[in-house]
């Protein structure tokens, strides 16, 4: 494979603030050949998601932090062109860890074929996706929502919070979204969410009271910060708060934790975290139940694909400034 270049960007720097363009190196590497077990895949299509700004830091977490050097992590789907593996043939679709570069070797038991047949490619990456499993097993296994019960998600309009709206409605449920901008809350009311809340142009404490008049029973919070604030000030009884992310605190030095937690303490409330990589024995499950509700209109999908992988460290930045909806996706080539 030495005839083919792969160009990838790797963590020269661990970021202060928002990432910059100078946190990467933008390297060119030959293709190597894979060894026994192993795949050489193109990749096609990266997946873009908040929880990256957190493997380039430095310190415990779910996941070892990204080396200095290394190939940044990233999820993908991509095609076999060279398979040392009598699972995988050459030309079968595959998603996995291969990071954002456009050629991974990778042992072809962490891989997962994938129908582009079924689905296109980059819903893959979102809703059939680590997205997808984490707004599946998030809100059913902790939030546990009931038939009537009022579900609030807030960045409700990206790749997990679409997701997780249109399953408590699929439960039976009253959904408010929270996000930002009037695109975005038409979006959700067009999807099927009963009310969106758009948190840079309304009082999110007031509309919260005005949508959920008996109070919050479910709270799905991807952002944190004042927004989780709030809503734990509109917590109804035995209330469920699913801690999924914290969007709006990722590139702050120091993270602001929450000043309204005695409320949990006097609705007698349940505040869980939760890393999508702890269901990971039941993905197939969730992805089959996920397919039937998109096959039935059910759940509906939203990918927002940037096209270039000289793109990446500009894209990325798309999240962290809310100007994507739905699930971001780079593309690197042609399926």
């Amino acid at each position: 494979m030495s005839t083919l270049a792969n160009h990838q960007f790797r963590l020269a720097k661990r970021p202060v603030g928002m990432v910059q363009r100078s946190d990467f190196e933008y390297a060119e590497a030959p293709v190597a050949e894979p060894g026994e077990g192993e795949v050489l895949v193109k990749i096609l299509y990266i997946s873009l998601d908040p929880a990256m700004r957190g493997w380039m830091n430095e310190g415990k977490s779910y996941v070892p932090p990204v080396g200095i050097g290394e190939v940044m992590r990233a999820g993908a789907v991509g095609r076999v062109i060279v398979s040392r593996d009598s699972n995988l043939a050459v030309g079968d679709h595959v998603v996995g860890v291969l990071g954002v570069q456009e050629y991974a070797v990778a042992k072809a038991k962490g891989l997962t074929k994938v129908d582009p047949k079924l689905v296109p490619l980059p819903v893959y990456l979102g809703t059939l996706g680590m997205p997808g499993m984490t707004a599946y097993f998030g809100l059913l296994e902790i939030g546990q929502p009931k038939a009537g019960e009022t579900v609030v998600v807030s960045g409700a309009a990206g790749a997990v919070g679409q997701v997780v709206g249109q399953i408590a409605k699929i439960k039976g449920c009253r959904v408010v979204g929270i996000a930002g901008g009037a695109d975005k809350c038409a979006y959700l009311r067009s999807i099927g969410f009963d009310a969106a809340i758009d948190y840079k142009h309304e009082d999110v404490k007031a509309a919260l009271k005005q949508h959920c008049p008996k109070g919050v029973d479910v709270y799905f919070d991807n952002v944190g910060g004042e927004i989780l604030d709030i809503v734990l000030t509109q917590l109804a009884m035995h209330a469920r708060i699913v801690i999924c992310g914290a969007i709006s605190q990722y590139n702050e030095s120091k993270m602001k934790g929450p000043s309204n937690y005695m409320s949990l303490l006097v609705n007698r409330a349940m505040m869980k975290g939760m890393v999508v990589f702890d269901y990971a024995s039941r993905y197939g499950e969730a992805a089959r139940e996920m397919a039937g509700w998109m096959a039935t209109g059910q759940l509906k999908t939203r990918e927002d694909v940037v096209a270039g992988l000289e793109t990446f460290p500009e894209t990325l930045l798309k999240l962290f400034k809310g100007e994507n909806t739905g699930k971001l996706v780079l593309k690197v080539a042609d399926a």
